[in-house]
């Protein structure tokens, strides 16, 4: 059963809530609420196409575990300098995802950066 909190609390911490947080899942209904309830596990297997996309993203963070630290700063440096709001890690999966070289030479010549 869905229960409506207050969100002062959070609007008074500047806290932005919503999504998946624990054993909850939390959103905003049409009036501005917070509602709360249980997570629902899912009812059926994931489709072909969504292990497939559920795979990609896996193989972006593995890559980004492969990588230097020296290779990381780098990301988070081009993301703080092109004031993105975004981490270097986010930055690096979405060259991973996108295969966008020519952005990534743009942000890269743009902050002063080398990104691998």
């Amino acid at each position: 059963m869905a229960e409506q909190i207050p969100d002062k609390l959070f609007c008074l911490l500047g806290i932005n809530i919503g999504g998946d947080l624990g054993a909850l899942t939390i959103y905003k209904n049409k009036r501005g609420k917070l509602v709360w309830f249980p997570k629902s596990p899912p009812l059926k297997p994931p489709s072909p196409k969504q292990s497939v996309e559920r795979n990609r993203f896996r193989l972006a963070a593995l890559c980004w575990k492969s990588i230097t630290p020296t290779q990381r700063e780098q990301y988070n440096l081009a993301a703080r300098r092109s004031s993105l709001t975004m981490t270097g890690y986010n930055l690096h999966l979405h060259f991973r995802i996108t295969r966008d070289e020519a952005r990534k030479t743009t942000i890269a010549r743009q902050t002063n950066t080398v990104l691998v």
